[in-house]
């Protein structure tokens, strides 16, 4: 049941037929009995968009069904029976995913969140909202901004991911470096557990220690330890301040990396610190006809939201730092218009990249600040090496790297290049003392660099809480630790 195609294997259109399995046509029958008929979808032409998520040439196989609940009780209902059934269930939210942590194996329930999209709360007093899994990340900013409060996770994908696939991940994004991840901003959940029970983990206080950080340990899971079905989190209050933008235009990469490392090291601490290559300003301008110089290899773009003078001098400051790079040319802005225009094209690098029409393998390794250059010129004599096109971007400021592995369709042998390149640069991240993952979780493109980072005795620890919460691996097998 839990077999999956190999690596870039055929799609499932042309693979063989799964072989009959009682236990999955035995929960079938019992869902469609115990659901409302809108909720279980079996058509294999309305199944086929849920059974991966976005990462390049992760494996996947095909559900015996994708289940869409509507509350907290059917999805109790969805796992349990499963779990007396022995049937896996993988849990999906939009399927933004970048590593195959959403994607279905054979057999599975497919339980996708995207009906369960109430905002149930949202309490000024508290600085806090409690929503459901489904929730999009932007409509919940949105809805949050009309109290005079701001939800500072920002994803790229945020117009479309949603809030249960960023806890599920721990997801970043461009405000991470200033105001932190996901984890930092959730303070209470629901789950279903792998026996269909449905606990609360967590608080709404401001503070609290009581027993182990078990809302903590479940931010990051990516559904393998259980099915979350609500959400509390803090909020801050809404900036108001205009922000400043610095721009640097640097010849290599490397100097992008040494200016990064210098603004750190200096005590400046920017809200936004993004570096996008020029291979990504060219696809935005290809696609958008935006207008944004491809010039320089890179460039590097950090925002100040400090209230003045302050953000005048940090500004000046960061200003400072990237002339002392190497900046061909640095420019400071206060013009709201063009500061957006610029973050626009950071947010719109990946899909830009995917619209050329390439497979885009997209890497997620995070290095120390002071390694960070380094980390970059390993980056291009990779691609060197192995002869691949690989874009860069960046949450520079954290040290987040993302190259993008780009190849042909259908080219087999560049592919297998690519392959290379993507490994190595895992390798190269963890020998400076870096990690495998920053944000997009480990999935399944990442569980052999995750074994490597990690030692034997922290991996047991992980194998034993998979055990202990999760004792017929039933919820996610198979991604993460394996």
């Amino acid at each position: 049941m839990r077999t999956a195609r190999p690596f870039g294997g055929p799609p499932p259109e042309v693979a063989a037929a799964v072989a009959p399995d009682p236990a999955a046509d035995a929960v079938l029958a019992e869902l469609v009995t115990a659901l409302p008929a809108d909720r279980v979808l079996i058509d294999p032409d309305t199944v086929a968009p849920y059974v991966r998520d976005e990462a390049e040439w992760a494996e996947h196989g095909r559900p015996v069904a994708v289940v869409r609940p509507h509350s907290t009780a059917e999805v109790a209902a969805v796992v349990a029976a499963c779990a007396r059934h022995r049937v896996a269930v993988v849990t999906r939210g939009a399927g933004t995913g970048l590593s195959g942590g959403a994607n279905a194996i054979d057999g599975c329930v497919l339980l996708c969140t995207e009906r369960m999209r109430e905002i149930v709360e949202i309490n000024p007093g508290e600085r806090l909202a409690v929503v459901q899994p489904g929730v999009v990340n932007d409509d919940l900013r949105a809805a949050v901004a009309g109290h005079g409060l701001w939800y500072p996770p920002d994803p790229a994908s945020a117009p479309w991911s949603t809030i249960g696939g960023n806890v599920a991940t721990n997801a970043g994004g461009l405000c991470c470096v200033k105001y932190g991840v996901t984890r930092d901003y959730v303070l209470a959940l629901e789950v279903v557990t792998a026996t269909g029970e449905v606990v609360r983990v967590g608080r709404r206080t401001a503070k609290g220690v009581a027993g182990y950080d078990l809302a903590g340990l479940m931010v990051g899971s990516e559904g393998t330890l259980g099915v979350i079905t609500e959400i509390t989190v803090k909020l801050r209050p809404l900036r108001t301040t205009p922000p400043r933008t610095v721009v640097g235009f640097f010849d290599t990469l490397a100097e992008c990396g040494a200016a990064v490392a210098a603004v750190t090291a200096r005590g400046l601490q920017p809200a936004a610190f993004e570096l996008i290559d020029r291979h990504c300003l060219r696809a935005v301008n290809e696609w958008k006809r935006a207008g944004l110089p491809e010039g320089a290899a890179a460039l590097l773009l950090a925002q100040t939201d400090l209230p003045e003078p302050a953000a005048s001098a940090e500004a000046e400051a960061i200003h400072a730092e990237f002339v002392a790079a190497g900046a061909k040319d640095a420019m400071m802005s206060t013009d709201p218009v063009e500061a957006e225009a610029l973050f626009d094209a950071r947010r719109l690098a990946y899909p830009a990249i995917e619209q050329r029409g390439d497979a885009v393998l997209t890497e997620d390794v995070c290095l120390p600040r002071g390694r960070l250059a380094e980390m970059l010129e390993q980056v291009e004599d990779i691609a060197t090496r192995h002869r691949t096109l690989i874009a860069n971007l960046a949450h520079a400021g954290d040290g987040n790297l993302h190259p993008l592995i780009i190849v042909p369709h259908g080219d087999e042998e560049a592919k297998a290049r690519a392959q290379a390149a993507f490994d190595e640069i895992v390798a190269a991240a963890i020998a400076l003392g870096g990690t495998v993952t920053g944000e997009h979780g480990v999935g399944l493109l990442k569980r052999s660099g995750m074994r490597r980072e990690l030692g034997p005795g922290a991996l047991a620890m992980q194998r034993a809480i998979k055990a202990a919460l999760d004792p017929y691996d039933i919820l996610n097998p198979g991604k993460v630790i394996g």
